[in-house]
């Protein structure tokens, strides 16, 4: 599934004849056509398998010179793109931006080596076992070749998929399956006599006497320092042993044992016994054993099998690198300090709203500040972030949302990056150490904690109270019935529209721009709390953004002509409508609901109306929510499939990634309706503005 929607987001970003489905014959297609192109990269999404393969095919057409491979993690355990600093998995990074790294990435090799099996005649042919192979699955390996406990978990694993592939088909159920196999195994006790059937030689040297000493159960000869989902078998050895740190370009193999109880302090960050580095291996086998090659496994017969260096690959790694951001666009120097504010998200809210930035923000809920250095990654930030929970519990010195208690962190909170596009994606915990904190902020930081419970409603600021006249004195029943948004270019404060002011006006998608925007033309609004200071504020589900939304006194506004403006709509009196407007009253207006004559408009099915509301309108008025659905008048216009009023939102300039408040996008809302060609087209058009979105903030 993960596989299917990253194929799509890549057809609409590349050209098709840029990407290849390895299900539909494999990478060789792709590979020849590209052949002669000088500066080649190849981008494999999958498992490490996949990028095996890719490399395999690679060796077959001798490509000179090799082109270099990256990897977008969708495996399971993804050992290979952990080392080489892609992460151990795909969330939601922007397509844009994963290419922007296969561009920039710097080109290192990676070792690859042989397995040369022949049959072992010294063996007895007593323990012939009728599901053992007289070959091993793969000829060569990049990660890692390994017999004994962890294969024989691998080949049930394998054995269970090949019967139930509908079972296996998300990485946590794969990894369940993999503790459970692993625990039976644990007390059978089905490798505990490895030692006794096998013999090591390693550049000479015979290590079957220390192997059967130290009654290991698994031998693994490892080529680059992960292993098992990102552990590190190898450790870090000191200066006093007799081993060298690991390298996956250094021509030499590392050897390495285990127990079960050192296999198992894997997890908590344990490693095995170093047995050797070399750079050929003899092994021979007396029965059947279990073997894996890059999580291929299988049941190999009584064999001798020879590992030597067949070439090395080139592959592209994921580079720690210094974005400009906006605020340093000017090349001032990195700050030494930075203070900033921390502030978590619900994976409901972020479920909901993540291609609404503004309201994801609103729905956050603030943690506390933390100040580092401002050349800070964010592993280091994340050691600040997880002591302030300290903090909170001992002086209480960040201030709680009104209605929410305290939760502590879960251990599966990660980073936000807010900068890219117009949307938040999620960064990989194994990523931190290749971002610097000024890349996604310099005054606030965004945690996703996927366990944090909030009960306010998703799309509004917590606790933020009703907004009342700053007046204070006017009564409940004298409050206003309509809302107006103060506009600069409406005609109560600009002169009349004529033939050659209809041009539309464009809003920046740039919050300082468009807040210096805001601030001119447009008187400031007077919201308060009752009984408290006077204070400017935006009403949270609104987007327009160049307006600042302003009640009136009931005794300052004329309620008539604003019940005469939707009634002109409602009626679709067209020519009222226009000669009320000329006469300077305000199209802007809303009602108690929230809901704009354009919403009307598109309930009423007028399309000169809603031709003409557009044509005199910013393009951010298209966007704005009414309140108890989050709905814009485009999600209303999908969901009563009126096709050609979407065609003039959408072409005007409407959001396709705005999402009401149950996470609806129009194009969902078209599904619902049942009307898949405007599904088709709504969904064509979203993809196409997420690419000019992300093509405008490629240009800042």
């Amino acid at each position: 599934l993960q596989g299917a929607k990253v194929i799509q987001s890549f057809m609409w970003y590349l050209n098709p004849r840029q990407v290849f489905d390895l299900t539909q014959g494999g990478p060789r297609e792709g590979l020849e056509l590209y052949s002669k192109v000088p500066n080649l990269r190849i981008l494999a999404c999958g498992g490490d398998g996949t990028v095996g393969w890719i490399l395999s095919v690679l060796d077959e057409l001798q490509l000179n010179p090799q082109p270099a491979v990256a990897v977008l993690p969708l495996g399971t355990g993804n050992d290979l793109a952990r080392t080489l600093n892609w992460g151990g998995g795909y969330t939601d990074e922007p397509v844009t931006k994963i290419l922007s790294h296969v561009e920039d990435g710097n080109v290192v090799q990676l070792d690859r080596w042989n397995l040369l099996v022949e049959p072992n005649p010294e063996a007895s042919q007593e323990d012939k076992d009728e599901h053992q192979t007289d070959k091993l699955p793969i000829d060569v390996f990049n990660n890692y070749f390994s017999l004994g406990f962890d294969a024989h978990v691998t080949l049930g694993f394998h054995e269970s998929r090949e019967a139930n592939p509908e079972k296996f088909n998300s990485r946590f159920r794969n990894k369940m399956f993999y503790a459970g196999t692993a625990f039976s195994d644990f007390l059978s006790g089905s490798s505990k006599d490895l030692a006794k059937h096998i013999k090591v030689v390693c550049d000479g040297t015979d290590l079957t006497s220390k192997v059967q000493d130290l009654k290991l159960q698994c031998l693994l000869f490892l080529n680059i320092p992960r292993y098992c989902a990102g552990t590190m078998p190898w450790g870090h050895p000191s200066e006093h042993n007799d081993f060298e740190p690991q390298r996956h370009d250094d021509g030499c193999i590392e050897v390495i044992g285990f127990t079960m109880t050192s296999l198992a302090t894997l997890q908590v960050g344990g490693h095995g016994e170093r047995l050797h580095q070399c750079k050929e291996v003899t092994l021979t086998t007396y029965k059947p054993i279990p073997m894996q090659v890059d999580g291929e496994p299988c049941k190999l017969a009584p064999s001798v099998i020879h590992i030597n260096l067949r070439n090395q690959a080139n592959m592209v790694q994921k580079t720690k690198r210094r974005i400009s951001m906006p605020q340093l666009n000017d090349q001032q120097p990195v700050p030494e300090k930075l203070q900033i504010r921390v502030s978590r998200i619900s994976m409901h809210a972020y479920e909901a709203l993540h291609y609404d930035k503004d309201k994801l923000k609103e729905a956050s809920i603030p943690l506390g500040v933390i100040i580092v250095p401002g050349d800070s990654d964010l592993e280091t930030c994340r050691s600040h972030i997880e002591g302030l929970e300290e903090n909170l519990d001992e002086d209480g010195g960040t201030i709680k949302p009104e209605g929410l208690t305290f939760q502590k962190l879960s251990p599966k909170w990660c980073f936000l990056d807010c900068t890219t596009a117009d949307r938040f994606y999620r960064i990989d915990r194994a990523q931190e150490h290749l971002n610097y904190v000024t890349e996604i902020s310099q005054d606030e930081l965004y945690i996703l904690d996927p366990e944090l419970v909030v009960k306010e409603t998703v799309g509004t600021s917590p606790g933020m109270p009703d907004l009342v006249d700053s007046s204070g004195d006017c009564p409940d029943e004298l409050q206003p019935q309509f809302a107006f948004p103060s506009s600069s270019s409406s005609p109560s404060t600009s002169p009349t529209l004529g033939a050659g002011d209809s041009q539309r006006m464009k809003i920046s998608s740039d919050p300082l721009e468009t807040e210096a925007l805001s601030t001119q033309g447009s008187p400031k609004s007077g919201l308060c709390r009752r009984g408290a200071k006077i204070v400017n504020v935006h009403r949270p589900n609104t987007a327009l953004a160049d307006f600042k939304p302003m009640l009136r006194n009931a005794t300052s506004c004329d309620v008539e002509k604003v019940s005469e403006m939707i009634n002109c709509v409602k009626r679709e009196d067209l020519e009222k409508l226009t000669e009320l407007h000329k006469e300077g009253e305000d199209i802007f207006v809303q009602d108690n609901r929230g809901c704009t004559l354009l919403h009307y408009a598109v309930d009423g099915g007028s399309k000169q109306i809603v031709k003409y509301i557009v044509e005199h309108s910013p393009t951010a008025y298209l966007d704005v929510t009414e309140k108890e659905t989050g709905e814009t008048a485009l999600h209303r216009a999908a969901t009563s499939c009126q096709r050609s009023i979407c065609h003039s939102l959408v072409e005007a300039g409407a959001s396709l990634m705005k999402t009401d408040l149950q996470g609806e996008t129009p194009k969902q809302r078209a599904v619902k309706a049942n009307d898949q060609d405007l599904a088709d087209y709504l969904e064509n058009r979203q993809h196409y503005q997420m690419i000019q979105r992300e093509d405008q903030e490629t240009a800042v």
